[in-house]
């Protein structure tokens, strides 16, 4: 399953519904903080807590697979390579933070990679459920099948006036984040973004990159997600963050249209050079190369340029990250400029099917 995990360039959850027209939502998911009751938590760093809580992990694969059918894998990250992991963090699956961190660290992971279990990260889990499009409460309901089968076999820390206690006191509460990615090219080309993000940040929510939090929105994908865990519902989390991006999916709808009205012939221009830079270019580094697809994606979603595969830009996006293009090569030892080849390689055989 690891091997699979490692060399597909796209989760079951980045592909698209057929349905989808302007690929604006990207995925949607939903991750809740836990600790297991009695156990230090993990930035105590106590080696025998750590271990305990690894153990627990190793002794969730059955019954997990008992609640949905999903064959569950316990990945220990200590026996991964440095590239490997850094993969796993390119591919959504694991955050930054984990990554560093190595002994009794681990993933719990299903078959389709929509489940994942970051264990002894900040908290003792931290259990993520993805899926395509916006659909915040598909991926709600299955990881809090996840959640209570978890807690069946060992309890949590809870307190009847907190509620869930966490390391991070921004998460005690539900310990639920509710994140939405989304693609919005329109609204950064008419500099518009800056303003709906910080009216987003007004209303007590946090804006962040393609790799969350203090990464770079590249590619023109952004990050939106709740901050507040107390005082408030799962449930109403979802509905109003749900709401949130709806409007923010009517803002980019409109900011393209205007783009088409206000100067077609020069939004054109912008997307048809992207375009005809990637379709001819000898090397690319990885911002441009994210920069000019979303442009590329931009212009079929508006019928300005040739459609291609409606999973290409997501794949693309997955394959052409630093080091999932090196597995993809073959080649651990890639050097910058031969990085950059590759990847406008790879990029202009995708353009020209």
């Amino acid at each position: 399953m690891l091997d699979t995990i490692l060399d597909s360039p796209l989760s079951s959850w980045l592909q698209l519904d057929t349905d989808a027209t302007d690929h604006i939502v990207i995925s949607s998911r939903i991750r809740l903080a836990r600790n297991f009751d009695g156990v230090l938590f993990t930035n105590r760093n106590d080696m025998s807590s750590l271990e305990k809580v690894n153990s627990f992990s190793r002794s969730l694969l059955k019954p997990l697979k008992d609640v949905d059918g999903h064959q569950y894998s316990n990945i220990n990250l200590e026996q991964l390579s440095e590239r490997d992991r850094a993969i796993l963090v390119e591919k959504h699956l694991m955050s930054p933070a984990l990554e560093e961190k190595l002994p009794y660290r681990n993933l719990v992971v299903s078959d389709d990679a929509s489940i994942v279990i970051m264990v002894n990260e900040e908290d003792h889990l931290r259990i993520q459920s993805m899926v395509s499009g916006l659909r915040l409460e598909v991926a709600y309901e299955r990881v809090l099948k996840i959640d209570k089968a978890i807690e069946a076999k060992y309890p949590y820390a809870f307190d009847e006036r907190f509620g869930y206690l966490t390391a991070c006191p921004t998460n005690v509460g539900t310990g639920l984040r509710a994140s939405v990615m989304l693609h919005l090219p329109a609204l950064t080309i008419s500099g518009k973004i800056t303003r709906l993000i910080r009216s987003i940040i007004q209303l007590g929510y946090s804006v962040r990159g393609l790799y969350g939090e203090g990464s770079e929105a590249l590619g023109n994908i952004y990050q939106i997600s709740n901050q507040r865990t107390m005082g408030t519902s799962e449930k109403d989390t979802i509905e109003q963050l749900t709401k949130i991006v709806e409007g923010i999916i009517a803002e980019e709808r409109k900011s393209r249209q205007l783009l088409l009205h206000n100067d077609k012939e020069g939004l054109e221009d912008v997307l048809w050079r992207s375009y005809g830079v990637l379709q001819n270019a000898r090397r690319v580094n990885g911002k441009e190369a994210l920069t000019k697809l979303s442009d590329i994606q931009l212009g079929v979603d508006l019928n300005i340029l040739p459609q291609w595969g409606k999973d290409s830009f997501n794949e693309l996006i997955a394959i052409t990250r630093p080091n999932f293009l090196s597995k993809y090569a073959g080649n651990d030892n890639l050097t910058d400029i031969e990085r950059d080849s590759y990847r406008a390689k790879i990029i202009r055989q995708k353009l020209s099917h």
